[in-house]
């Protein structure tokens, strides 16, 4: 058998251990061993064997669908496991061996919890942040273990270990979610960590978010709770089926270590002299600890995780170690990261070893403005012994340490001492991207970096300020980018949980610009673009993971936006709302980056017409008749206000601008085809009279290329590569040539003079400005699914990748390229190569079994759409022909013929 068949996933889960779901759908992807064509599936049998029961349960059944089946059997107990293996019967009656087993395991209902939430007596530093606390508790084990479960979380974030081994491999564990509402806990196995005899848990406790400063402006401590204390149930179960259970309760006792403090934005002091050695282990005696006091029981949902957890995900070594102008040391690691620093080392008593953590250098000293209140340092005092250490409850964002009192002759560390560690959100990796350009490769990678960096625990908007939240506009933007490069799925259905609880319960059906929110209630007015993301970011899921539940599970939370956003009498929005609009266009001020070039208003109700045609969308594919006839009815009303009020009868925007064009373009908002085309053609002319930089902030940054290309055969893809291409600022490849490594805020958030932007905000990593990724990967790749063109089922079960388009547009000198996708299907590729001067193409795909692909063949006189089934598949031809070649008249430099960059620059350069 050529085809093969992956071990069998669960939900959107990456780990299966203490899962929430009693009925968890089932998934498996296929890979092809050979040049297997037109592979499908026919039929699958599921095996079960339940851990309860002796004899395992095999199910058959007819069906082509492999993802997210249906559980087939009786759902699973409270801690119960079972072992799940699959196999599938193919199209010619040929059937795949079986999958690996994979075990899963229910996780706690509420009414098991019988441990209590412990704290101690709060021991504030001298930032007025709590000290982490230590608590312990040691218990016997007098008989042979067969399996134990260690259930946990905390307020704050946690570290947990058994007989002074860490328990797992979590970092800020249990995350971040709306605490009031929502508060997850941890399942770990634990079997190994015990012993005969005394057994000692210890946990510590650090304040995280739960009760750490939030919040730009100064920021809010102890908004969710001003007590530090962990909730932690250890389940023993015996060989003799005996149980035993180890609850955090008043016998726990607790105690401080050697962390005074630990804060996510001013950074960890650590005195080695207080360490409290083998304070978790069986032969500490702990007489002088304090006693613990027992809390209420959490009255938020304690739910098992969908997301993965935070982890320590690579270690990157020193590119560089000196010493600047003013004699300072520092450590460049070469890549803008998110994480900490470890170091080895051995001092004197009582010396302080300083590290600040910078993402750039200005003018070869650290950069520390643009942390605004965030220290972002990392103190720790030594004690004469030699020590390994890294942060425990912080993290940075950085490239540059400068260390101060690092003890040796020089004040400089060895390459050997230290080493920078990466951590986000343990998120499968499924894009990759590269081509024949090597700036734009590097552009992939410093999209790829960019949200790695800002996905811990949730999607943030930058992680080293005085910020690091959950902007929704953001993600709002970025999410199609981000569902190519990783299964994003178990993290951002989490996130939009959150969003939905806070948004009801909270404000009324206004969606808080962050979420988890922590800002104050008079910024979380209704919020274009930002509260949009209640209806697009579920539908960008739905067509990526091809899971109808998001929808359902989110269309509340869609309907009571809508409901909430204020209108005028004409059912658009009301006009004195205050609006942020492209956000960072790059003409607004440094200061006021909400004032771009684009009427904020437009913008609003651009959105407005869109969300309200997609949610009558939704409502039919839900199967809500009424609902999906009223929001039709909705929307061909506002559409044609919102025609009446920007468009022009000659059929020209007002306003005229880059984010105007692509917005009305990509929402398909213009009467007629003609009005289409004439503004895609205004597109290209105001492109090409910038001198192809970018004129667009937050909103019209992934739409312009796409709005370019995106009419089929025309002269405009040659504007878009040349806009992509260009490396003066602003533009996509500038912050590379002042050598970038993620996304920047900013276009200019250094300027060319190596001077940082003056503005308040000027991070330098920001994913926001990467969502052109989606155009580098359909476009230039030439891989992107296919959109359901109706309700029908047949055009919804093509979501999710089960439908594939191949649609290379090579453009620019970028002369050959290659995308990967894995997908819920399988691993999915195009790889494409072009000889210019001989007009040779040459195309190989690759499509899944159990999916189909449709191939659009670029280049030819006429356009060839070809659909084929999976396999490997090669389109070869050597009369390859260009509509525009590269670089035609249309993008010729319009000021080349002035000379003088005063001249230019008075003729609006």
């Amino acid at each position: 058998m050529t085809i093969s068949i992956s071990p069998p996933t669960f939900e959107h889960h990456r780990e299966n251990l203490g899962i929430g779901e009693r009925s968890p759908r089932i998934s498996w992807r296929f890979t092809s061993e050979g040049d297997t064509k037109n592979w499908t599936q026919e039929s699958y049998e599921i095996e079960i064997a339940r851990a309860s029961n002796a004899r395992s349960e095999t199910f058959r059944v007819g069906s082509d669908e492999s993802v997210l089946v249906p559980w087939p059997t009786a759902p699973l107990g409270s801690r119960e496991r079972a072992r799940v293996r699959v196999r599938a019967t193919g199209n010619k009656d040929e059937t795949t061996e079986w999958s690996e087993f994979v075990e899963v395991e229910a996780g706690l209902q509420r009414d098991e919890w019988v441990a209590q939430v412990i704290t101690a007596e709060n021991k504030i530093s001298t930032s007025g942040s709590l000290q982490p606390v230590l608590f312990r508790k040691a218990f016997q084990v007098s008989k042979k273990v067969a399996t134990a479960r260690l259930y946990i979380t905390s307020y704050g974030v946690y570290e947990a270990t058994i007989n002074g081994v860490r328990v797992g491999d979590h970092v800020l564990a249990p995350g971040w979610t709306s605490y009031k509402y929502r508060l997850q806990y941890q399942t770990h196995d634990v079997t190994r960590l015990l012993k005969d005899g005394e057994n000692v848990i210890g946990i510590e406790v650090g304040e995280g978010w739960y009760c750490g400063r939030l919040g730009f402006e100064g920021g809010r401590r102890f908004i969710y709770g001003d007590q530090l204390a962990a909730l932690a149930q250890l389940e023993i179960v015996f060989e003799d089926d005996e149980k035993l259970i180890v609850g955090s309760d008043e016998s726990w006792k607790n105690s401080t270590g050697p962390i005074v403090s630990s804060e996510l934005y001013d950074g960890e002091v650590y005195d080695c002299s207080a360490e409290v050695k083998g304070w978790a282990s069986s032969e500490f005696r702990d007489s002088e600890w304090k006693p613990v006091q027992v809390l209420e029981f959490p009255k938020a949902t304690l739910l098992a995780p969908q997301a993965p957890p935070i982890r320590k995900i690579e270690t990157l070594r020193p590119k560089k170690i000196w010493k600047s102008r003013s004699d300072k040391v520092i450590v460049d690691f070469g890549q803008n990261l998110v994480g900490g620093v470890r170091f080895r080392t051995t001092g004197p008593k009582g010396q302080k070893i300083v590290l600040t953590h910078t993402e750039v250098l200005e003018h070869g000293e650290v950069a520390t403005r643009p942390l605004r209140d965030a220290k972002a340092i990392d103190t720790i005092v030594l004690s004469g012994e030699s020590i390994e250490w890294e942060p425990k409850f912080t993290f940075h964002g950085f490239q540059y340490v400068q260390v101060d009192g690092w003890p040796s002759e020089s004040g400089t560390p060895s390459f050997e001492d230290i080493e920078a560690v990466v951590i986000h959100t343990d998120m499968e990796q499924t894009g990759w991207f590269e081509c024949s350009e090597p700036m734009v490769n590097q552009l992939y990678r410093n999209i790829h970096w960019g949200m790695r960096g800002n996905f811990v625990g949730i999607p943030t908007d930058c992680p080293q300020r005085d910020e690091r939240l959950g902007w929704t506009g953001d993600i709002q933007i970025f999410s199609p980018t981000a569902n190519f490069l990783y299964e994003t799925s178990g993290m951002l259905w989490s996130w939009l949980q959150d969003l939905s609880v806070e948004q009801i319960e909270e404000f009324n059906g206004v969606v808080p610009q962050v979420v988890p929110n922590v800002i104050e209630a008079r910024l979380n007015k209704a919020q274009a673009v930002w509260g949009d993301v209640s209806v697009i970011t579920p539908w960008d899921f739905f067509l990526n993971f091809g899971d109808m539940s998001i929808l359902e599970s989110q269309f509340l939370s869609m309907k009571a936006w809508w409901n909430s956003i204020p209108k005028q009498e004409n059912g658009l929005w009301d006009d004195t709302m205050h609006q942020l609009g492209d956000w960072l266009d790059p003409a607004a001020p440094a200061a006021s980056p909400a004032d771009g070039r684009t009427d904020p208003h437009f913008i609003a109700n651009a959105y407005l017409v869109h969300i309200t045609k997609l949610i009558g969308r939704i409502a039919g594919i839900l199967g809500e008749p009424n609902e999906r006839q009223n929001f039709e009815k909705m929307s061909v009303t506002l559409e044609s206000l919102f025609q009446d009020t920007y468009i022009t009868p000659a059929g020209r925007l007002a306003p005229d601008t880059m984010t105007s064009l692509s917005l009305a373009l990509e929402f398909d908002l213009f009467r007629n085809q003609e009005e289409k085309e004439k503004a895609r053609a205004r597109l290209a002319r105001l492109s090409s009279a910038s001198r192809f930089r970018i004129g667009t902030g937050f909103v019209g940054t992934p739409m312009v290329l796409p709005a370019l290309t995106s009419g089929g055969d025309n002269n405009y893809k040659q504007i878009a590569y040349r806009m992509l291409l260009e490396k003066r600022c602003p533009s996509w490849l500038y912050p590379i040539t002042m050598g970038a490594t993620t996304m920047w805020e900013r276009w200019d958030s250094m300027l060319p003079n190596g001077d940082i932007n003056p503005g308040s905000m000027t991070s330098f990593n920001h994913y926001a400005l990467g969502s052109v990724g989606k155009w580098l990967f359909g476009c230039v790749g030439g891989v992107d699914f296919t959109k359901p063109n109706a309700q029908d089922s047949n055009s919804i079960k093509e979501v999710g990748w089960r439908k594939i388009k191949f649609a290379p547009m090579p453009g620019g000198p970028i002369t050959k390229a290659k995308t990967s996708h894995l997908g819920p299907y399988g691993l999915i590729s195009c790889e494409w190569e072009l000889d210019v001067e001989k007009g040779v193409f040459k195309m190989v795909i690759v499509v899944p079994p159990n999916s189909t692909g449709i191939a659009e063949l670029p280049g030819k006189s006429k356009s060839e759409v070809i659909e084929v089934g999976s396999g490997r598949w090669v389109f070869e031809y050597d009369d390859y022909k260009e509509t525009a070649k590269w670089p035609p008249k249309a993008i010729l430099d319009p000021f080349a013929q002035y000379e003088g960059e005063e001249e230019k620059e008075r003729l609006g350069r």
